[in-house]
């Protein structure tokens, strides 16, 4: 399985690569107030990719704490619910007979 990773990695790298090669062409980025950003497309392109990226984490950022925080009330409720079971002696019964 390391032996397939590496080469899917190595494929991965030369497919870029080329990517970059055949694209390293200087591209103007015109931006508010008449400014202008200018660089290879593959550095804009790459920019834009590790922003977008970014800005998708820090999305999913509260959603992961409310996630963590209601976890930790589910483990409190456990731990809480195995003391009280665990102090308590009496045999479960079956389905079918009705304690009177």
């Amino acid at each position: 399985m390391k032996i397939i990773s590496t080469i899917v990695g190595i494929v991965l790298f030369v497919l870029f690569f080329n990517f970059a090669l055949k694209n390293a062409q200087v591209v103007d980025l015109h931006v508010f107030l008449n400014y202008e950003i200018r660089g290879p497309l593959v550095l804009m392109l790459l920019g834009f990719f590790v922003a977008g990226a970014s800005l998708g984490v820090l999305a999913l950022t509260p959603t992961v704490f409310r996630h963590r925080r209601e976890a930790s009330k589910q483990k409190t409720t456990i731990a809480a619910l195995q003391t009280v079971g665990s102090s308590v002696n009496v045999a479960p019964q079956p389905d079918g007979v009705n304690a009177q």
